[in-house]
């Protein structure tokens, strides 16, 4: 049972934020600590904060040890060998050995893996995709990721990134992306381009509400959506539909039971869901449409946590998914 698995620390690494917990087998953090990341400080003194965050989170949690430690990172990474390649939010990050050097810190075995993967898991073992066998998940932040169970297994695809459901075009040679590309749906749905868009459309002498903001968000542009701004009403219906177009070529791709969105744009909640629901009900093939349902995420803030904990419990239990 899940419950009895024993206590594992989760440790995440975010551009701006380092998060660390003791996570159960039943999916709850214990013991949780927040830090700044730092960045800019570098790998090692970064992880040596990281680290000291993971031994209080430990020692907060008041469990005499931990059995395993897993680890959530932007990729790309080497998860099998437990190393940071070159994650873009972490500059200068190159081939770092973190799996080795948290399994040398603690003395526990440790488990990488690539945040939005950690977060799918997470959502799907403890959260809104409990009891699913096919479930997608996107988080739609500062980026926008994504993870796959398929057939109750985590898809990590063949070289262990697999699941980069950002990076599906929705707008051929449009708007560049991180990824070097022009028109993925991440130029148009994370949270950085919903801003962009505003500051973009305001500089060129767009009349909004918005332009009494120095530096408008996503947040920001959905409030004024809501109160009827026209300009923040063609951004966020842009961003509706590139997220519905891109999530109803994954319906018709998986046929998934489910499609769970997480990650700070989706605070919007219902001006964010329902006019892509609406758009898959409308557009996917009617079986795939018929089978799937999009829901927000139920772990919230703690979802890596939550998901490298699952990983790290995989770990223990031996299981290896594809």
């Amino acid at each position: 049972m899940e419950h009895a698995l024993p206590p594992v620390l989760s440790l995440d690494i975010g551009g701006t934020k380092l998060a660390a917990g003791v996570v159960t087998g039943d999916g709850r953090i214990h013991g949780w600590q927040l830090a700044p990341t730092l960045r800019d400080e570098g790998p090692r003194r970064v992880l040596s904060r990281l680290f000291d965050l993971g031994r209080k989170a430990v020692a907060e949690a008041g469990v005499p040890h931990v059995a395993a430690v897993g680890i959530s990172c932007g990729g790309p990474l080497d998860a099998a060998a437990g190393v940071l390649e070159c994650p873009p939010h972490l500059p200068g990050w190159i081939d770092i050995p973190i799996g080795a050097m948290a399994t040398e810190a603690y003395g526990v075995p440790s488990a990488l893996e690539n945040d939005a993967t950690a977060a799918a898991l997470g959502e799907h073992r403890h959260g809104a995709g409990r009891g699913t066998s096919t479930m997608l998940y996107l988080t739609v932040s500062t980026g926008v990721g994504g993870g796959a169970v398929i057939g109750g297994r985590l898809h990590r695809g063949a070289a262990g990134n697999g699941g980069e459901l950002g990076h599906v075009m929705v707008r051929p040679g449009g708007r560049a992306c991180s990824c070097g590309r022009r028109g993925c749906l991440e130029a148009y749905a994370s949270g950085t381009s919903i801003a962009e868009r505003a500051r973009e459309a305001i500089a060129a002498g767009s009349t909004s509400s918005l332009s009494a903001i120095e530096l408008p968000t996503a947040e920001d542009v959905s409030l004024a959506a809501a109160a009827g701004d026209v300009l923040a009403t063609e951004i966020w219906d842009e961003t509706t539909g590139a997220l519905g177009t891109a999530i109803t070529d994954l319906v018709n791709a998986f046929e998934p039971e489910l499609v769970v969105l997480g990650g700070g744009v989706t605070r919007s909640g219902a001006r964010l869901l329902a006019p892509v629901a609406a758009a898959v009900a409308r557009d996917a093939m009617p079986p795939a449409a018929r089978a799937a349902r999009i829901e927000l995420a139920q772990l919230g803030a703690g979802v890596c946590v939550v998901g490298a904990g699952a990983v790290a419990h995989d770990l223990l239990s031996g299981k290896t998914d594809a």
